[in-house]
């Protein structure tokens, strides 16, 4: 008997399932794949499939299916990343990095939806990490990060090859409570729309938390 998927699913996994179709129907209209291979940094192997690292890991895009596989499992990629990496790949226009860094504010969309991407993003880096700056120096080397000079602690993840994500703490003192926020190269919007920055900070952040608090 056929299994009706969406009766059962929440509105959320539906919106991330039609976001999914729509980004294998964007690489579908990709007409070289060579091409987009060189602007967004992905290693063209044959006709039908080309690797991409996403957060220090490499994947395989398979194609014309679609399929994301983690190079070093073989298993599909959770549908999120996936929706990040084929957006990060058909998206990206292989502009050089500016070398100027922006926060979030300042991206397109920024502003009014800055609130949103605190709660998300800025509030648990800060919660997880502000009392204790070691542990994101730390949790960030799992993933490829290293140390960069902005705040009382700042690391830089290349979360794809184009788009480094520069993660900033101040400790704070008696007076001051800690805080964070999250810089960008000024190219950024060249790879990802914001709300797929917003996805991808939060899933950063995240995966930080579980590399210094598993389970």
């Amino acid at each position: 008997m056929e299994t009706r998927r969406s009766s059962s699913n929440s509105p959320w996994e539906r919106g991330v399932e039609f976001g999914h179709k729509l980004a294998c129907e964007q690489l579908a209209r990709v007409k070289n794949i060579e091409e987009q291979c060189r602007k967004s940094g992905a290693r063209y192997i044959e006709p039908n499939e080309i690797a991409i690292d996403y957060l220090d890991r490499p994947y395989h895009i398979m194609l014309p299916d679609a399929r994301v596989l983690s190079e070093d499992t073989g298993v599909e990629a959770h549908l999120r990343d996936k929706i990040l990496i084929l957006h990060y790949f058909t998206g990206a226009k292989g502009t050089a990095a500016t070398g100027k860094l922006i926060a979030f504010k300042q991206l397109s969309g920024g502003a009014s939806y800055f609130p949103a991407f605190s709660r998300r993003v800025i509030v648990p880096l800060v919660k997880n990490f502000g009392g204790s700056l070691g542990l994101l120096k730390e949790a960030a080397a799992k993933l490829g990060g290293r140390e960069a000079s902005y705040g009382d602690l700042s690391v830089t993840i290349n979360a794809f090859d184009r788009v480094p994500v520069t993660l900033v703490l101040w400790k704070g003192d008696g007076e001051l409570a800690p805080n964070g926020n999250i810089l960008f190269d000024a190219n950024v919007s060249d790879y990802l729309a914001t709300e797929d920055v917003t996805v991808l900070c939060e899933t950063i952040v995240r995966r930080l938390v579980k590399e210094v608090l598993p389970g």
